[in-house]
Formats: C-alpha cells, structure tokens, sequence
C-alpha cells in the first residue's frame, strides 16, 4: 500500500475545519520504527482576525515583542493536542498510513514557516523572506529580501532590504542595477520568513 499524501492531506483538513484551524503543510519522513507524519496548523482566517484585534486591544500578552501579529499562527499546545486525537484516530479509521508505526507530530509552522502556496505569499506580502530557486536568477539560486507583492504568479522581492550573500553588486540584482527581483512562483524550490526582531 503506497502512502496517499494528498488522501492525508484532505482528511488533515478535514479534521482541522471542525477545530477551526487551517493544515498548513503535511510532511512524512523517516524510516523504520522512526517514521514520523507531521502537520502544521494555524489558527483559521476568522479566529486569526480575532486574535489580531484582541492584540490590537492590548487583550493578548504572548506576544513576542517586535513580531507582528499577523506572523503569528495562533495555535496552542491544547489546539495540536485536540486536533492529534481526532486527527489520528481518523487516521487509524481509514488505514491511509501503510504499516503499524509511525509517530503523529503536531505544531504550528513557527515564525519561520514555510510558504508555497499563492495566498501564502499574498497574506505575507511586506515580510523578509528567504527564496531557494529550481534554477539560477541571474546565476544566484538563493535570495533573501522583502516580499513586496505577489501577483500573476510572481513574487517581488526587495533586494536592499538585505545584504545579499555572495554579491559582487551590493544589494542590487546582479548587473542590473535594480533592488527589486521577480521570481515565478512555479520557479520556487523553498520558501521561509525570515524572522525580524
């Protein structure tokens, strides 16, 4: 029986609509009696625009000073734990796990989350983030800078936000004396924020 990522993915989802949170990612790895299935959840849009304007009431006290709200997920210990339960023993229900072992991790995707879908890098435009390419741009497969829109499919990132690693031209793109890059989104390898505190 071969593993059905997108099958666990949907049933994650599935689950985490009713505790009203989003799946964020879903990954598995590991071998053996280690293997491991981990899922990412956040908090859903509408309980994320709760904790905003709580935070913007001065309501919320865990927030990590200089971290926007918006980068936050939300999502406590008692939210992975409730969604584990349910999660897993819907997972032992519907035998979509090959084989007896394997650990169920739960967390938030952290402040240096990963993105790759399109809403992902609209909802985190203005944000640092660092971008790993399938192929060279401008003989560069990685770029670190702020996120200054998504549209179309592409991404824009503002160089002189950082210091570019490896860059004979400072902080413009290599020999065109723009700071601001463009990379398709299908031509994204890896995606994280780059926490600013």
């Amino acid at each position: 029986m071969a593993l059905q990522m997108d099958e666990i993915r949907r049933l994650a989802e599935r689950v985490a609509a009713s505790h009203r949170l989003e799946v964020v990612e879903v990954e598995f790895g590991g071998g053996g009696k280690s293997r491991a299935l981990r899922v990412f959840v956040e908090k859903d849009a509408a309980e994320r625009a709760r904790l905003k304007a709580r935070a913007e009431a001065g309501e919320v006290e865990y927030l990590p000073k200089g971290v926007p709200v918006e980068l936050l997920s939300g999502v406590t210990h008692e939210d992975c734990a409730a969604f584990a339960t349910d999660f897993g023993t819907l997972l032992d229900i519907e035998d979509v796990v090959p084989g007896a072992e394997y650990t169920l991790e739960v967390s938030s995707p952290g402040l240096e989350r990963r993105l790759s879908r399109a809403e992902e890098f609209a909802r985190f435009a203005g944000s640092l983030i660092k971008v790993k390419t399938f192929t060279p741009v401008n003989s560069c497969r990685e770029w670190t800078g702020r996120l200054t829109g998504f549209a179309d499919g592409m991404l824009k990132i503002d160089l002189a936000a950082v210091k570019q690693k490896g860059k004979k031209s400072g902080n413009r793109e290599q020999g065109t004396g723009n700071s601001v890059l463009e990379i398709a989104l299908k031509d994204v390898e890896k995606a994280n924020l780059v926490v600013e505190i």
